[in-house]
């Protein structure tokens, strides 16, 4: 019914001597609920001013601290078929256990035999790389003695040599000596022919000097044709010595050419020999190979080949495998734009699913059922979902983390930075300003020192 009337009806009739009225017009209704607003406004500013956590929530999962203890696969370093399995799915392995036996699928190693057949030919290529060694020995011995050899000749030559050119001079003295005696014939010559003339000597002694004349002559012809031998002589001499050095050094430069051919031989039978001893290696490791084995201790999680008979490449993945011990850590993502704020040692609290908790995130000691972690690595290049990647590691001033929780499984982190007040909170989160940008105390300390 609308009040169109401007008389006022609790002012003509007194309403409070009705149950109803008392109930509705009483003025302690007000004064309680003034109390309590007035209450609220203080509690209300004295909130305002407690401290608050800046924080910045993220997204992860578990992972292990060190990469060596994660889930990793087991991949044949050769193509093969599977021919046999030692293990099934949830199995526990140690390391250096047979997980299956694989056979070989290329045609060059089907021989059963070949490492021994490999350690045979090595056993024949030693062989000829010693018999090549023996060989260069006696060329080496061979040149030696045509070395001693050549010395000795052009000894004998240079001595002859040397005869002959003392012969020379002897001849020579000769020669001078046979041109004095003809000379002097000569002279008594032509003076017992003048006394003849004379008168004073006779005939007969004219003779005798002409005679005599002569047989000097043909001794001055005779000794020249012995000096000119004797010269012959010398050249002769000095040809041998050059025709004994070009002998020798065609002996020499044969024994060497066929010195260094053994001695090429012998090298390229030592590589063979290191080649197959190389090959004859391989064949074993490749033999060891095909019985694959567990990296590590730990459990069968997959078998990602199955069957028997299945050919599969190199490094193919043939089974799952979760080392039995690692040490857990979780891996988060964070924005680029909260990046400068995480640093190496920053305390974060972590929510594990499947793990209830309350949390508060300004508040986090106030929080149950999360755990502490620090950051140990930060990724310097941002990862494909276009966040960059924080490990988180225990903390170990925190209460350890469940024993229960498995590698995988998520995580909600929660980073926790700068403590402020919740005014200054609520007016950033208004304004959508990022939280504040900060270094760690220990950094701070160090740019001070």
């Amino acid at each position: 019914m609308l009040n169109i009337s401007k008389n006022e009806l609790n002012k003509k009739v007194d309403l409070t001597v009705y149950k109803s009225g008392q109930r509705v017009f009483h003025k302690r209704h007000y004064k309680h609920f003034n109390r309590f607003l007035l209450v609220s406004a203080i509690f209300a500013f004295i909130v305002l001013f407690l401290p608050w956590t800046q924080n910045i929530r993220a997204l992860g999962y578990l992972t292990t601290l060190k990469p060596g203890q994660r889930p990793q696969t087991v991949q044949s370093p050769i193509p093969g078929r599977i021919e046999k399995w030692y293990v099934q799915e949830g199995d526990f392995v140690n390391k250096g256990d047979t997980i299956l036996f694989i056979s070989e699928i290329k045609n060059e190693y089907f021989d059963p035999n070949l490492v021994q057949r490999t350690g045979q030919q090595i056993k024949a290529k030693s062989m000829a790389v010693s018999s090549y060694g023996e060989k260069v020995k006696a060329l080496n011995n061979q040149i030696g003695a045509v070395l001693q050899e050549r010395t000795l000749k052009l000894k004998q030559a240079e001595n002859k040599l040397i005869q002959s050119r003392l012969k020379v001079k002897s001849d020579s003295i000769d020669l001078e000596a046979a041109k004095t005696n003809i000379s002097i014939a000569q002279r008594q010559y032509e003076r017992i022919v003048q006394l003849e003339k004379e008168g004073l000597k006779a005939v007969t002694d004219v003779e005798e000097k002409r005679l005599k004349l002569q047989e000097t002559q043909a001794k001055l012809i005779s000794q020249e044709n012995k000096l000119l031998a004797t010269i012959n002589e010398v050249l002769n001499s000095e040809m041998e010595i050059n025709r004994i050095g070009a002998e020798y050094t065609d002996k020499l430069s044969k024994a060497q050419s066929d010195m260094y051919t053994a001695q090429s031989n012998q090298f390229d039978s030592e590589a063979q020999v290191s080649k197959l001893e190389s090959d004859y290696t391989n064949y074993e490791m490749r033999n060891d190979m095909y019985y694959i084995r567990a990296p590590q201790s730990g459990y069968i999680n997959k078998a990602i080949q199955g069957g028997i008979g299945e050919t599969f490449k190199e490094g193919d993945r043939l089974v799952g495998i979760m080392p039995s011990e690692y040490e857990l850590a979780v891996e988060t993502f964070v924005e680029p734009i909260d990046l400068p704020l995480v640093h190496l040692g920053e305390k974060f609290r972590i929510q594990f699913d499947g793990w209830p908790a309350i949390v508060f995130s300004g508040w986090p000691n106030l929080s149950y059922g999360t755990y502490g972690g620090q950051v140990v690595a930060v990724e310097t290049f941002i990862s494909d979902n276009g966040k960059y990647r924080v490990l988180l590691a225990p903390d170990p001033s925190d209460h350890p983390w469940p024993k229960d929780i498995r590698v995988g499984s998520g995580a909600n982190t929660l980073a926790l930075l700068e403590d402020v007040p919740i005014w200054f909170e609520l007016w950033r989160q208004l304004n959508g300003f990022p939280p504040n940008y900060y270094q760690p105390n220990t950094e701070a300390s160090n740019s001070k020192k």
